[in-house]
């Protein structure tokens, strides 16, 4: 075993010495030490409730014959973050996770590990943790939040954020937005919506490294509970057959998640993360790959902020296994990849069945031909830059407007609640990406109030920063190179004209090759916005959006 580095043997007896001193017998030394990594705290909706799923999972481990041993990560809350300087954090964590974990299972060699994520950058940062680590690992989320109610309509976190910008509008009161704040988060679990952490929980199920209704049983059901059981014992036959994440995420694996993604029309924070967790298992993901998995994969789900329906009815119409098993007869889906359960998809998918074609539709019915996200390149973002098409208005598709341009997510705010964004405009927030922010902040707040003030179908928004799973609308980011590396974005200017056409993914600004080289002789190197910390740090060793946003090797 891995773990007799730390066991067995004469030497090891002060070692023995002091896993007595904290009451493990010597029978719980012998066996199997499997690590659970347990992300729960109390600034995480989606985490409050971790402590319970990781006693279950410690019992399946117990029932199967190992011995587990739990330990900490950190977690930020995106939505308790968001739109101030703690949202720099947040991208950004997901490094010192992958990090902490692999010191932890390196000081202590665990035989296996048990990851326990629910939101955001914990889930990828775990995924990297575990292909760098390349021990038998399973995931087990906490489940998603149930959706709240508010005057007989599903309601969730991002109709809190764009009831803002309706008061704003006058279309909304303070009251009513009282009422709306205290029901759209009705408990524990990932936000309801397709959002980025229920995202990141769906692609860990179809890249196959959790149990099936590992991205979709709500955080409330017993069924989670169940799971969490069932998971901890099938670490143990993971550990037994020495099954790795590197056997199971594979690059036909990473293409089966990518089609999903698609289908589902996820958060567009899934092409910064899939990219960095296929890169700690040595496989590249060029971005234009995500266009041609689009290219052949429809887009067949519309879940909250795409449409009314959020996780809990994905769940109830069948899941990813179900939606897995519609796309597979386009080719989409390699059968024969391996996943935690011992089985392949092909053998999990047999007994799946789509139980509401209004939530999954089929092959013959889809929302559009193509796949929720698109990646455009073009003068603008010659490396690329991400859109949720899925969410975008027919109207927006393709677009040509006038650059409003701001130099920080806060001045883009400030002028959009003050009614300063016209019908027509296209609003530039710049500097803020993975090394310009630095952190690559998500905008939710900003898209949020144009779709709260009823411009989403005639404003488009563009930013070198990031979006949550959340937003909705012409939402154009991760535009790179970004202008802190002197990315075309850094030379745009008030009132230069911005086309966009999404059917073409192209993105382009409308001033001459003459014109662009001579504002780029004058551009000034801006300081950098943060000089101290980890965030120093960090701007100094991340990389473009357009490789994931990793650290340099």
């Amino acid at each position: 075993m891995r773990s007799d580095l730390m066991k067995k043997g004469l030497e090891r007896a002060p070692h023995r010495s002091l896993f007595k001193a904290m009451g493990y017998t010597d029978e719980e030394i012998a066996r199997p030490l499997i690590g659970v990594v347990n992300s729960a705290n109390e600034i995480i909706p989606g985490h409050i409730h971790l402590d319970l799923i990781t006693e279950d999972v410690k019992a399946g481990i117990r029932m199967s014959g190992g011995t587990p041993i739990e330990f900490p990560v950190i977690g930020v809350c995106d939505g308790i973050a968001m739109n101030h300087a703690g949202m720099k954090y947040s991208l950004a964590s997901r490094e010192l996770i992958a990090d902490s974990v692999e010191i932890m299972a390196t000081a202590h060699p665990f035989d296996a590990l048990v990851f326990i994520p629910n939101c955001d950058k914990i889930i990828p940062g775990m995924l990297m943790a575990a292909l760098r680590l390349n021990i038998p690992c399973i995931f087990i989320s906490g489940g998603p939040m149930l959706a709240g109610k508010y005057q007989d309509r599903a309601v969730d976190l991002i109709s809190v954020f764009e009831g803002v910008g309706a008061v704003k509008a006058k279309k909304m009161t303070l009251d009513e937005l009282r009422q709306l704040e205290d029901c759209a988060c009705p408990g524990c679990g990932s936000c309801s919506g397709m959002y980025t952490a229920n995202s990141m929980n769906c692609v860990t199920e179809a890249l196959g490294l959790g149990l099936p209704g590992n991205g979709t049983i709500p955080a409330v059901f017993a069924a989670r509970h169940r799971l969490a059981k069932y998971a901890g014992m099938k670490i143990m036959d993971l550990f037994k057959k020495n099954i790795r994440p590197r056997d199971i995420a594979t690059l036909a694996a990473f293409k089966n998640a990518m089609a999903v993604d698609m289908a589902l029309g996820c958060s567009t924070n899934t092409v910064l993360h899939i990219p960095a967790i296929a890169h700690e298992a040595g496989i590249t993901l060029d971005l234009d790959l995500f266009n041609k998995i689009s290219e052949r994969t429809p887009n067949l789900c519309k879940l909250s902020p795409a449409g009314h329906y959020h996780i809990e009815d994905f769940d109830a119409a069948g899941g990813i296994q179900a939606l897995m098993k519609v796309v597979a007869p386009l080719g989409v889906i390699d059968r024969k990849a391996m996943t935690v359960t011992g089985k392949s998809v092909g053998d999990n998918i047999k007994t799946a069945r789509v139980l509401n074609e209004d939530v999954i539709r089929p092959l013959t019915n889809p929302y559009s031909k193509q796949g929720g996200i698109a990646v455009l390149r073009g003068n603008l973002a010659p490396d690329g830059a991400v859109v949720k098409q899925s969410a975008v208005a027919p109207a927006m598709q393709v677009n040509e407007g006038k650059a409003r341009v701001f130099d920080c997510e806060d001045d883009a705010i400030s002028a959009i609640l003050a009614g300063k964004i016209k019908p027509g405009d296209i609003v530039v927030i710049r500097y803020e990406g993975p090394k310009g922010g630095p952190g690559m902040r998500e905008m939710l707040s900003p898209t949020a109030a144009i779709v709260g003030m009823g411009l989403d179908k005639t404003v488009a928004l563009l930013t070198d920063g990031r979006f949550s799973g959340g937003t909705q609308g012409a939402a154009i980011g991760h535009i790179s190179p970004e202008a802190a590396e002197g990315g075309p974005i850094a030379l745009v200017k008030e009132g230069d004209v911005i086309s966009i056409d999404m059917p073409a993914k192209s993105l382009n600004l409308k001033v001459s090759d003459t014109e662009l080289e001579k504002r780029r002789k004058t551009l000034k190197p801006r300081k950098p916005a943060i000089t101290t910390g980890y965030l120093a740090r960090y701007a100094k060793l991340v990389t473009s959006a357009s490789t994931g946003a990793v650290f340099k090797d």
